[in-house]
């Protein structure tokens, strides 16, 4: 049964923000699935918060840097592998760029969150194999190739 013939079917909304500081790009190290994978600050939309409003959340959540969203860098989807290997699970992310304006050292991080740090691209790339999905890299490549859009592009309706 198809979602057209009724089958309910809804994607997992993320959202993901690349800071940039001195060249370097802020990654989250993080356990996920059993294993030890690399991401951007990066999370679900929660109720009633828009896309800009979760980008700085995650980011503060799961790094203890407050940032300044600066672009929109796209809107991406992705399918996970099925099991055994993966969840079969559709996502939705909504990547922005931010530039740090504070650090909270005291700050303490989301649960799975191993530590956060701050990469060279060729570092990231590097580590292909660790990147939560293909989105990690995918992502990062758009900001690095310099595409960006007003933040309004991802704008909430009342």
């Amino acid at each position: 049964m198809s979602y057209r013939e009724g089958r309910f079917w809804q994607p997992d909304v993320t959202v993901a923000t690349v800071v940039v500081r001195d060249g370097r790009l802020l990654m989250v190290e993080e356990s996920a699935g059993g294993r030890v994978v690399i991401n951007q600050p990066a999370g679900h939309l929660e109720p009633d918060e828009t896309l800009q409003a979760a980008a700085l959340r995650e980011t503060l959540e799961e790094t203890g840097w407050h940032v300044r969203l600066t672009a929109f860098i796209g809107a991406y989807q992705w399918t996970a592998p099925p099991a055994p290997e993966g969840s079969g699970r559709h996502y939705l992310r909504f990547a922005f760029a931010a530039e740090p304006v504070e650090h909270d050292a005291a700050r303490s991080l989301d649960d799975g969150i191993i530590a956060a740090h701050w990469w060279t691209p060729a570092e990231l790339e590097a580590r292909m194999a660790d990147h939560r999905s293909p989105m990690v890299w995918r992502v990062a490549q758009d900001f690095l190739s310099g595409r960006r859009y007003p933040l309004d592009m991802a704008a909430q309706l009342k």
